[in-house]
């Protein structure tokens, strides 16, 4: 898995090893934190760039990625980052170790911190888990290993999941007495009502062939195959018009929350809409033509 420690530490990336950018991995707050007594945090995430796709890292191995507000917020930041940029053009979501996450810190979930806080806590993580498909550029989450409650959730919002073979999914929240009300949103409009309930009510794992059946996950390849896979479909989505994929994007989301008539005139309009870009009429002049495109990425409209 990708991911980033102290300073100067080695770092893999789509299998190759070389050393952190000065500036790369920026997380959302300072690239590291100290604790009591000095010591050193590694960053609660990790983000990197290259080629149009970025990387973002969960990276809190030791508490299973669990998603606390700090953890949320540092995700936010990283997403939202030069998010306009037609440099950027894919992000991923990976996390180190062998948990993609645990979903929500309960700890934080006590009576010690108080209601505001915990109002705070799941208004975030809505807010974050809403931002995913309101991105302007596609988002993948590349899972291995196990993605649990707000874990999830997180897989569930993303426009596009590829899991390892040995990655399992759960709503477990029912058994520690804390019903996944918040992941099943996400997961309930992923797979079919009655899966979801019986995740929801069981609160037991379901594979990620399982998971792949059901529709929580686009596609699951061999652990060794993850990195390589992932990135076929980012270079892939690399290739097109990021003005186009835009305004895709946001007429799927708009138009499957409506009714199949009012979907239609949604749609037919959009897809006039698209006529009208620069890159549309593009695409069109590069096919007739028998030639490769030239994306402009702009949502300028022909005259």
């Amino acid at each position: 898995m990708a991911g980033v420690g102290a300073a100067g530490r080695w770092v893999r990336r789509a299998g190759v090893l070389a050393r952190p950018r000065p500036g790369a991995g920026l997380c959302g707050g300072p690239p590291q934190a100290r604790q009591a007594g000095g010591a050193v945090q590694d960053p609660l995430t990790v983000r990197t760039q290259q080629a149009g796709i970025r990387n973002i890292v969960l990276n809190n191995p030791k508490k299973r990625n669990a998603l606390s507000l700090p953890m949320l917020k540092s995700l936010r930041m990283d997403l939202l980052h030069e998010v306009k940029s037609i440099d950027l053009r894919v992000i991923i979501i990976s996390a180190e170790g062998p948990v993609f996450s645990s979903g929500h810190d309960l700890k934080e979930l006590t009576t010690t911190q108080g209601e505001d806080y915990h109002a705070q806590v799941f208004s975030v993580c809505s807010e974050v888990m809403m931002l995913l498909q309101d991105l302007p550029v596609p988002v993948i989450a590349k899972v291995n290993g196990l993605a649990t409650a707000a874990g999830c959730q997180l897989v569930a919002s993303c426009d596009i999941a590829v899991a390892s073979d040995r990655s399992e999914f759960a709503m477990p929240g029912v058994k520690v007495g804390l019903f996944c009300s918040t992941p099943a949103v996400a997961v309930g409009r992923s797979v079919s009502r009655k899966v979801a309930l019986e995740m929801l009510f069981t609160g037991d794992p379901i594979s990620a062939h399982d998971a792949l059946q059901h529709g929580l996950v686009s596609r699951v390849v061999p652990e060794d195959k993850l990195d390589e896979e992932t990135m076929k479909i980012a270079r892939r989505i690399c290739e097109t018009s990021r003005s186009v994929v835009e305004l895709g994007k946001t007429t799927f989301y708009k138009q499957m929350v409506q009714d199949w008539k009012k979907a239609y005139q949604i749609a037919s309009q959009v897809m006039v809409d698209n006529l009208a870009l620069k890159d549309g009429q593009e695409g069109i002049e590069a096919f007739r033509q028998k030639r490769k495109p030239v994306w402009s990425h702009s949502t300028e409209r022909v005259h």
